[in-house]
Formats: C-alpha cells, structure tokens, sequence
C-alpha cells in the first residue's frame, strides 16, 4: 500500500540499493587476485600400514612454502628460483619446518623423519611441487592420531586410510587447524552417503567461494535482461554445456591442458561482460554461445575433480554429486543477485544504466586482467 503510494521514493530506495550493490561488487572485483581460480594447492594424505608405522605425505607448492620458510629464518628466496635451488633449501630449514608441523598420538608429539623431494612445474603455468613425507613408527598402544599443518594460509584436504583403502574419510582443514581424531586402531571407509557429502560439498566449494570467475560468468548471465526466462535459458545451457563437458573429461575422452582452458575461460567472462554493454535484449545465438563457455568451464571442473581423486568404488555418486553441489553453488550466485538488485529492477529505466552496463565493465575489465595474467608465462 505505501509502496503504492510512494512510488518516487521506492525507486530512489532502489537506486540507492543498486548503486551499494554496484560499489560492492567493484570492491570485491579490484582486491581479487588475478589468479582467483586457483583453491590452493596443498594436499596431505595419512596412511596408517598395519597399524604400525604412519606415512604422511604431504604436496605442496615448493616455491610458497620455502619463500616462508626463508621469512622466518630472516632471508628471502631468489626470484624465480629453479626445482633444484627449492630442492637443496629444503632440508637446511627443516626445523623451522618442523615448528609448524604436528604429529600427535594420544597427546603426545612424536619427531617424525622427513624426506623432500621437488618436481619441477609440468608446464610454464603450473607450479613447482614438493612432496615431503613424514614417517615413523606409532608408540606402542597408541589410539589416537592428531595432525596440525601451518605452513599454508588455504583450505587443504587431508585423507587417512589404511594403505589398501579405496576410499578414505577426509577432512579439510584451515592453516594452523588440528584435525578431529582419528582412531589408528580402526580407520574407517566412508559409505555412498558419506561419499555424496563429501563431493556434493567440493562441489559448492567450487563456485562458492573458490570460483571466482564461474561467479562472475554466471552473473554476467543474470544482468542481461534480467527476467527470469532469459536468465533460465542462459543457465540451463551452461548446466548443460559443463555437465557434458565434465562426464567427457572425467571419463578421458577430451583432455586439454590448464594453460589453454585457463586464459579462455578468462577471455570468455570478458566477451559476455562487453556482451551485455552492447547487447538489450536476450539473442538466440547467445544462448548458444553461453554453451560453448560453459563447455569450456566445464573443462575446468574436470580438473579440479582430477586433482582429489575419484575413489574407484562409488566413481559415479561422486561424480554426480559433484556436478550437483557446482548447480547449487550456481543457485546461490543467481539468488544472492535476485537478493541485491531483484528481476523487478529489470524493467526500470535506470536499470541498464545504472546496473548492467557499470558492472559488466568492472567484470570485463577484470577478466582482461585475468586473461593477461594467466597468458603470461
């Protein structure tokens, strides 16, 4: 009834909403990295052989974790330091590695050995890796094992098994968290529904908040038009496009390597941000050009599945799950948009604008950052 009423002073509410909606999205576009795909890259795996010994593994970048590890001795890596430099550094700073790094058993903090080893980066745009393992044996009538890793500031997944375990149960953790723990004297198997968590979950995780470019893809598909049905043709196509995309992937069918897929998906957020600036209305070869990105991205999610593993027994609940958890995580983005500016706006006058065109150039000229970021190697 008031709305009705006051008419003018809902649609200055509205603009002032836009316009905070606007700033806040140009916020979080400029402090965004320019590599914003990337989750981290640290990755810890527990096995406990017959219950005796324990091997820790542990795969990191080589580069981020000596470039710290030289902080707290007071030095400072070489810029652009080789496999081999990282390689002879590692050991001399071992127990400045050791300061951050826990294996507990009943309480108790036990000095594991550690051995390093440093790959070098399998193409210019990956990084250079190092594998530390830590073993040792398990104190006699030991039942409980804890973990702490401080040496990367991301979410990591940690794994613990036995060494014949197809499935391991999983835990992610922040630097510098301890792990819940696990009872060494029965380790157990995650069933199927434990398995659909746990990929339904990554899934999420893919797009919000680690997908920062898949994000901004999909809202660049929201702010064109603006309706409902515009918004649902664009989605399904790209729901279709990497759902097809990720099965082929994930099955070996079609490979390409990130330093292709990486700069496209980049280039494609850019040209559907510009998209939207000189293009009204929703066009039926959008749509198709919506699914060819979306087979792209698809790509992309393939190989973030690739890097934790499909477990052999339950490869299809995982794998659907998955791509599941990357719908909902696409339903979150479209809804907080709804949320900010709302489908109503979309027949404002003020709404192309206002809304569309200042942030689909914040989005555009990002993803030109990106592009050039991810090119040059």
């Amino acid at each position: 009834m008031f709305a009705s009423m006051f008419g003018i002073k809902r649609s200055s509410t509205q603009r002032r909403l836009a316009a905070a909606a606007v700033c806040a999205a140009g916020i979080g576009l400029v402090s965004a990295p320019v590599r914003a795909h990337e989750l981290g890259t640290t990755r810890v795996s527990v096995l406990f052989p017959e219950g005796r010994t324990y091997d820790i593994e542990i795969v990191t970048d080589a580069s981020a974790l000596v470039e710290k590890l030289e902080a707290s001795a007071g030095g400072s890596l070489p810029a652009d330091a080789t496999a081999a430099q990282l390689q002879a550094l590692l050991p001399g700073r071992e127990e400045i590695f050791r300061r951050r790094v826990k294996v507990v058993f009943d309480e108790a903090e036990v000095r594991p050995t550690i051995a390093y080893a440093v790959t070098p980066a399998v193409d210019a745009s990956s990084a250079i890796v190092a594998t530390i393992r830590l073993t040792g044996e398990i104190p006699r009538g030991a039942r409980v094992f804890a973990w702490t890793f401080a040496w990367t500031f991301t979410t990591y997944a940690m794994t613990v098994g036995s060494a014949a375990a197809d499935n391991p149960p999983i835990q992610w953790l922040e630097g510098n968290q301890t792990s819940a723990p696990f009872d060494v004297t029965s380790v157990p198997r995650i069933d199927r529904r434990g398995t659909a968590w746990r990929y339904l979950t990554l899934g999420v995780a893919r797009i919000v908040p680690g997908g920062l470019d898949h994000m901004l893809f999909v809202i660049c598909i929201c702010l064109l038009g603006g309706r409902a049905r515009s918004v649902l043709w664009q989605v399904g196509a790209f729901t279709a496009a990497h759902s097809i995309m990720l099965a082929l992937g994930m099955g070996g069918i079609v490979a390409v390597q990130p330093k292709i897929v990486e700069p496209l998906i980049a280039l494609s957020i850019a040209y559907v941000a510009l998209d939207n600036i000189f293009l009204a209305d929703l066009r039926s070869w959008r749509i198709a050009l919506v699914f060819a990105f979306g087979l792209l991205h698809g790509m992309s999610f393939a190989a973030a599945l690739k890097d934790v593993a499909l477990p052999r027994s339950e490869f299809l609940t995982a794998l659907l799950t998955f791509n599941i958890g990357v719908e909902a995580g696409q339903v979150a983005v479209i809804g907080a948009a709804f949320v900010l500016v709302g489908w109503h706006c979309a027949n404002r006058d003020w709404y192309r604008h206002h809304i569309v065109v200042p942030v689909s150039a914040l989005i555009a000229c990002t993803a030109v950052c990106w592009t050039i970021g991810r090119l040059s190697f």
